[in-house]
């Protein structure tokens, strides 16, 4: 193991949570960028977007959402298959959930890597899941899918759920609110937070985040940071991400066109992107994992390979070592 301790297990400080009202139906849990949780109340029911790591912290969200609304969560939704955001699903049930909604694409990604990536994230990131026994056995599964779209009313409320396009991973779904112009992105859109992109597709990521801006959201509820709530921060996170993505990519597949070694490409892009994205939060974090598959891209790998706890360790020391 290298000096420099493995992935975020130093990550030991708590973060103050925020519960923001963005519109007359949407609110936003973000907590200083961790993993954020958006919530939908409707006429007659309420959608859950992202379910935190544990039911432990579900139950948090639970809380503040039981402060405004009694109405039952009937709905959860997952913005795509990684644990941190899955978990704590199993805490809705006795809050009224009927079903566990999630693209095809997501429930693929559960089938062919739930179980490496559940552990994987585990050990990368201690402190995201408190409490982490409270996770019955098993995965989290979706008991509703679609592609491409889906139309929930929830009374007169139409909550839309739309696939527009591959970025940080293949299955990723936004919750959008035409009505009141809210969407919430997932970790399609971060904001002063750095994105993690060991499942993504960095060819296809820009030209999806253009098609959330075509639809002109007023307010955006990112995977972290806190809440976009004017059309100007809106378009600085869609830009910001969209900045880093290409950044990166194009120092990656530079690097790669010269023949370079990974961690001669990792180190040179570290550099490279340091500058102005070093504050964003967990940029040390995310730099190998992103590098990585940043450069499998570029070299041949269209297709994301499995993180396992096993293949973290071995990167780390590769790059870190």
């Amino acid at each position: 193991m290298s000096s420099k301790t493995f992935a975020s297990q130093a990550d030991l400080e708590e973060k103050k949570v925020s519960f923001t009202q963005l519109s007359a139906h949407a609110w936003a849990y973000t907590a200083e960028g961790d993993p954020n949780t958006g919530i939908v109340i409707g006429d007659d029911a309420v959608m859950v977007i992202d379910t935190q790591a544990t039911p432990v912290m579900a139950q948090d969200v639970i809380r503040r959402i039981r402060e405004v609304t009694d109405k039952p969560i009937k709905y959860v939704t997952l913005s795509h298959y990684h644990a941190v955001r899955v978990l704590g699903a199993s805490a809705y049930k006795a809050e009224g959930c009927e079903h566990v909604i999630a693209s095809q694409d997501t429930y693929d990604l559960i089938v062919q890597r739930g179980e490496q990536d559940k552990a994987s994230e585990i050990g990368r990131f201690p402190r995201l899941f408190q409490a982490v026994d409270s996770v019955p056995d098993g995965l989290t599964w979706p008991t509703l899918t679609f592609t491409g779209k889906m139309t929930l009313w929830l009374g007169k409320l139409e909550v839309q759920l739309l696939q527009l396009g591959r970025g940080h991973t293949k299955g990723d779904t936004v919750v959008w609110l035409p009505k009141d112009k809210v969407l919430f992105s997932g970790d399609l859109v971060e904001f002063d937070a750095t994105p993690y992109a060991g499942d993504a597709y960095f060819q296809d990521w820009p030209a999806t985040l253009d098609n959330l801006a075509a639809l002109a959201p007023d307010k955006l509820v990112p995977g972290r940071g806190p809440a976009l709530t004017t059309p100007d921060d809106v378009r600085a996170g869609l830009e910001g991400t969209r900045a880093f993505v290409s950044a990166l990519y194009a120092s990656v597949q530079a690097g790669a066109k010269q023949g370079m070694p990974l961690r001669q490409v990792y180190e040179a892009t570290m550099a490279a992107l340091a500058p102005e994205y070093g504050h964003w939060v967990i940029f040390k974090h995310c730099m190998p994992f992103d590098v990585t598959r940043a450069y499998d891209e570029a070299t041949g790998y269209p297709e994301p390979r499995i993180w396992t706890a096993e293949r973290d360790i071995e990167m780390w020391r590769a790059l870190e070592g």
